[in-house]
This record gives C-alpha cells, sequence and structure tokens, in this order.
C-alpha cells in the first residue's frame, strides 16, 4: 500500500481507507504515483509540539507536512489534530471525517512540493479541482 494512515487517537471514529484513497490519489494526481506516504491523525498536543519544534510556532495547528528529499522513496508524512478537524467541521457546518479528508487533501499537496503560500494561487487552483473530483 502506498499510503498508510495511523490512528493515533481513539476519541472519534476515522475512515481511514477513505484518507488513503484520497492521498494517493492526490499524489498521484500531482506526478508522484506509487509513493509512499504516512498520514497520522492524532490530538493537538501532539500537533502543538511538532509545529513548536519544526516551524517555531507555539501553538497547535491543523495539519502538518514533512516531505521528504528522496526521488525514489517515500514522498513524506502528513500529521493531523483530529481536535481542530473537529473544530473546524464544527465552524463549516459539515462532518469530521470531511474535514480530515480536506486537511489530508491538503497535507499531501504539500508533501509534493505545492505551498499556497508562495505559489501565486497554484496550489489553491490545484487544491480546489481535486476537492471537486475527489471529495465530491
Amino acid at each position: 500500500m502506498a499510503v498508510e494512515v495511523l490512528n493515533r487517537q481513539r476519541r472519534f471514529p476515522v475512515d481511514a481507507s477513505r484518507l488513503a484513497a484520497i492521498a494517493e490519489a492526490t499524489i498521484a494526481a500531482a506526478g508522484h504515483p506509487g509513493r509512499e506516504l504516512a498520514v497520522t491523525i492524532t490530538n493537538d498536543r501532539r500537533l502543538h509540539l511538532l509545529n513548536r519544534q519544526y516551524r517555531g510556532k507555539d501553538r497547535p495547528t491543523d495539519v502538518l507536512s514533512f516531505p521528504y528529499d528522496e526521488p525514489c522513496g517515500p514522498i513524506g508524512d502528513v500529521v493531523v489534530s483530529i481536535d481542530r478537524a473537529r473544530a473546524q467541521a464544527e465552524e463549516k457546518g459539515h462532518g469530521l471525517q470531511r474535514e480530515l479528508e480536506i486537511l489530508v487533501l491538503h497535507g499531501s499537496l504539500h508533501v509534493c512540493g505545492y505551498d499556497h503560500e508562495t505559489d501565486d494561487g497554484e496550489m489553491d487552483r490545484i487544491e480546489k479541482r481535486l476537492r471537486k473530483r475527489l471529495l465530491a
């Protein structure tokens, strides 16, 4: 399997196979079919620690992506906060699974090299197109 989903929380049900399928389709659409990716679902505490350690931001966040520089090995890791996902799902008026799918798609694009902060909207355009295709 190219994508492995590790559910490190037990409070909320997660459709891991659906998340894996979305991540696989996203990395394939971005030109990296068959590359391995790990997706971890965890909590705010863990994302807070990772965000502080790797980005210097002392707060939790919804998703972090860790791309690898290996041309033939795994493409990277995506880590999602179930707590942030739940809060954002409530704010947006949709279910937790849907929000997890959005965050996995977003994080998967980041490990493929896209960066919405620096790419003049390229990632946003691709993400919108993939949301329509994969999350409909």
